[in-house]
This record gives structure tokens, sequence and C-alpha cells, in this order.
């Protein structure tokens, strides 16, 4: 697990956004003992928040779908970068986490984490010489990341003809698809490159991997079979190196990622090789999930695994940002005191879900809509018969966590009656 110590141990204070401006500074691990609430006006607008039941229910329903499925879980901690969020899911049950950056790698370790995917290809050589110090300084850690070419290779080796790797890179072999991003394109690619590796001093196959993400388009039909052609793919590239004897640890790893069908790839996935077989899901938005793009694929997910996941609840969005009401400058427009700045935009428009207005919170249906944002202003189009004045709050779900994660340095835990039980710190 994870020593988070010094992050409790940070201090917290006015100039923080989302901090009152004239209270003490407190540790993270102090905020609950505040008796703040975050509806009540302890805490400026705008603000985002977790809500701690959510939370709860989110880490529950993964760890339940994974064992179900017989797949294990990296989830992707580029989504919050919060180590205590991490450190959440890592008690929860996931093998380890998935990161994107050499940054990020280098953090978590620091923190204890010793189980990690970076899903990306390691290129800069500064980046190479990272990874193969922190393999040196901690014999325990699994570290494994992606490789796509033979170009790509020679700069690791190159790294490793100047300074030798006390133990070899663990790599994963991408498989990509046309028109998308990194990746071989075809087996007989995959092949070469997996042939390379398993031929250098300086790297070992650990296994093969894909992402099937940005292929998606909600289509469920559609999607299965997209996805299931990529996965036939992976298993495919998998059994060749396996026939020629090309994978060199104790494990095989066989990966894909994506918030969006990830019971597609628990399903599409898994195989019997030669040794035995790691399974692992990266996907990282289902924590704090949304109240858009993820939770319209979340349905579509449950409709699909049927049985007892359409009874039970579903994934809920953890992650909301409330804000004032700045101006009414005609009927049915009002104008909320929060931006680009505060809240995701790159796939949805920040949905309202409830307004507070004299200490009374009531819910908001699909008419109450954003429909344009600024850097520090939103647009909010209402029934113009609708009661709304100048600083009542509206509160709303985001589409795409991880753009509104990296916008808070901090971000209050709050429980159903929104008082601020703790905090947590994002690493961006």
């Amino acid at each position: 697990m994870l020593e988070l110590t010094h992050i409790e141990s940070t201090l917290l204070d006015g100039r923080l956004k989302g901090f009152p401006y004239e209270a003490a500074p407190c540790r993270v691990a102090d905020i609950g003992a505040r008796g703040w609430n975050a509806l009540r006006g302890d805490l400026p607008f705008p603000l985002a928040l977790l809500r701690h039941d959510a939370l709860e229910h989110n880490l529950r329903w993964m760890a339940d779908f994974t064992a179900a499925a017989g797949v294990l879980l990296a989830p992707h901690g580029k989504t919050s970068m919060a180590p205590q969020l991490f450190e959440r899911q890592l008690r929860a049950g996931a093998w380890g986490l998935t990161l994107a950056t050499m940054q990020q790698v280098g953090l978590c370790v620091g923190l204890g984490l010793r189980r990690v995917i970076l899903a990306n290809q390691l290129i800069a050589e500064v980046d190479i010489a990272h990874a193969a110090t922190l393999l040196e300084r901690h014999p325990d850690l699994e570290f494994y990341s992606l490789v796509d070419s033979l170009a790509q290779l020679a700069i690791i080796e190159r790294v490793a003809a100047r300074r030798p790797f006390a133990r070899p890179l663990a790599l994963l072999v991408e498989v990509g698809v046309a028109g998308g991003r990194t990746g071989c394109r075809g087996g007989a690619e995959a092949l070469a490159v997996a042939r390379a590796v398993a031929a250098s001093g300086s790297v070992e196959l650990a296994g093969v991997e894909c992402y099937e993400g940005l292929q998606v388009s909600g289509d469920s039909a559609a999607d299965s079979a997209l996805v299931a052609a990529l996965m036939a793919d992976v298993r495919q590239v998998a059994r060749d190196c396996d026939g020629a004897g090309l994978f060199a640890t104790a494990h095989i790893i066989l990966s894909a990622g994506g918030s969006a069908v990830f019971d597609l790839v628990a399903r599409g996935l898994p195989m019997h090789l030669s040794k035995p077989v790691q399974t692992i899901l990266r996907s990282g938005c289902y924590l704090s999930h949304d109240s858009g793009f993820y939770d319209r694929f979340a349905r579509l997910v449950v409709e699909r695994s049927g049985g007892v996941w359409r009874q039970r609840p579903r994934l809920q969005a953890a992650l909301e940002v409330w804000a004032q009401v700045q101006a009414r400058p005609e009927p049915g427009r009002a104008i909320l005191a929060v931006g680009k700045r505060d809240a995701s935009f790159d796939i949805d428009w920040p949905m309202p879900f409830a307004r507070v207005a004299g200490g009374a919170r009531s819910a908001l249906d699909d008419s109450w809509r954003i429909t344009k944002m600024n850097d520090q202003h939103a647009y909010l189009s209402y029934p113009p018969d609708q009661a709304l004045d100048v600083g009542d709050l509206v509160g709303c779900g985001i589409s795409h966590p991880c753009t509104t994660f990296d916008k808070w340095r901090w971000l209050p835990v709050v429980d159903g009656q929104y008082g601020v039980t703790g905090a947590i710190l994002t690493h961006f």
C-alpha cells in the first residue's frame, strides 16, 4: 500500500481555490474536524467535490465486477492523480496502477507502489534512464511499459549501452488499429517487434496489450464487433509470441485500457497460453465516474452484462462542481460563476442537476442546460417560469472526470449532507 503521511500532513490554506479565505491553515488529515458544509457557504465557490458514498459504492462495484469476470484491475491513475484515491483502489483489490508518464510513475513508486503499467512508450532518453534507476533502487518493483516499433527499441538500447540496466525493462507489445493512435499495425509488425525485444539483452517481452477506447462510439452492436476483432488480434499476437517462445517473464500479461467498454474486454481478452496469463483491465474513470460520457457507456455495460448487474445500482457520479448564480441578464438565462478553469468541457458541457435556494435543495430536469462556457463563466438556460435568484447555488455533473480533476489542487470529500469529511490532493 502507499505511504501517505506526507500528503495527509500537507497544509492547505486560503491561497488554494476552494479553501476558505480567512480560515487558518489546515492539514489535509484534519479537514474533517473543521465542521464545514460545502452547501452552506463555508467554502468559496466554485467548488469541485467528491461524494464519499458514491466513491465507496463504485469501489465495491468494480471490485465485484472484475472478480466475477476473473480479471485483474490496474486502474489508470492519470484520471485523478490523487494518491489518496489510489490507496482506496489498491485496498479494494486493485492489482496495481496504470500511469501515463514517468513523472507519475516516479511519484507513485516513491510512495510505495510496486506494480505499475506505464501505458505509453518510453521514448525520451531521460525517461528510459529514470525507469532503469527506479528498477535498480527497488528490486521488488514490477514495471511494465509499451513498445510498438524497432525505432523505439533502438533508443532504449542506446541508453542501455551507455548505462547498463540492473535488470531488463519489461515491455508489452502494443497492438494498434489503422487510423488509431500508437501500436503496431498488423500482426506481422507486432511479431517482428516482439522478436526484436526477445533478442535484446536490455529488455524482455512480458505481454501484449492494446487500447480500444478511441474507437468506440456508443453503438453497442458496433462496439461489440469492433472490440471483439481487436481482442482477437491481441490474442493472436500473444499466441504467435508464445509459440515462438518469446515471452521471458513468469507470467504473460494481456491488457487493455479504457473505461467505456471494459465489459467487452473482460469477456474477450482472457486466454490460456503455455505460462500463466494475467488479464489486466486499465479502466480508471469508474471511481469518480461522471454524469455524461462515461455514464452513457456504463448503461450499455449493464445492459450487455445482464443478470445481477441490471438489478444492482450502477456506477454513480461522485464528482460534482457547484457554483453560484452571478447574473440573470434575460428571462430564462443565467450566468454561473464557473467556467473552463473549473470543470470539464472537452466532451460535454457541465450538466445541472440540483439547485439550492434559501437552504432548500431541489432537483433539476433536462430543461436546465449549460449552453456555453468562458474561462470563468457558464451560460445557463432554464425555463423562464422557474424561480432562480442571484446567489442561488447550482450543482453540475461533469462529463469526462480526467479534465476536471486537473483543474483543482485539492477537493473536499463530503457525506450525504455535504458535510466535509476529508480532502484529497491532486498531483498534476
